[in-house]
């Protein structure tokens, strides 16, 4: 069993006022069409960082079966965000690490990822890569790193821990951009419109 933790409690501060979680993907909104990738990789259990209740996020995650894990505090950056979820994870040897603004992911990239730790269990990070074997998501993560990740502050999410382990990672390299293809900007959406017609 490999948790999920989905970070989605953001402010998409480069929006300029549109909620890029909220904006549509796949025929849903970009939020939901994530989490229903994670809960149909079927690796484990799934839990979802989003800003303080009420907000229309959880909206977006009705009905669905997972752990909503509210962050009070998450306008001070990423690390919130991860220091919440990680307290809400059950007991586990290793989670996944995702993030809600990665349209193009399957729920057969984030298996690959997750078979890939236990293929290499010397390994402490399992990481997501383009084809041509750039750094992504998601990231599994071994559980002995879990200390060093709710030490974290700041907005760099778990730069520091990676950054810190690269002798024990495994790049994971999956077809195509869809790693690290993020819609940040009104403009990365166009463009990725664009590209996806329908």
């Amino acid at each position: 069993m490999i948790p999920v933790l989905i970070l989605a409690a953001g402010q998409s501060s480069r929006m300029r006022g549109r909620d890029k979680l909220l904006e549509q993907a796949h025929g849903l909104p970009l939020l939901r069409h994530s989490a229903l990738i994670a809960l149909q990789a079927q690796i484990g259990p799934v839990h979802v960082a989003l800003p303080p209740a009420p907000h229309p996020r959880y909206d977006a995650l009705q009905d669905l079966d997972l752990t909503p894990v509210p962050v009070p505090d998450a306008d001070q950056g990423m690390t919130a965000s991860l220091r919440a979820g990680l307290r809400a994870l059950p007991d586990c040897a290793a989670f996944m690490l995702m993030l809600a603004d990665l349209p193009d992911l399957t729920a057969h990239d984030l298996r690959l990822v997750a078979e890939a730790s236990s293929a290499a269990p010397d390994c402490a990070i399992w990481r997501g890569a383009t084809a041509q074997g750039a750094p992504g998501h998601p990231v599994v993560f071994g559980a002995e790193l879990i200390p060093e990740l709710l030490a974290l502050s700041g907005d760099d999410g778990a730069r520091a821990v990676v950054k810190r382990h690269q002798s024990r990672l495994q790049l994971v390299p999956l077809p195509g951009t869809r790693a690290r293809t993020d819609l940040d900007t009104p403009e990365a959406w166009a463009a990725w419109h664009r590209a996806n017609p329908g």
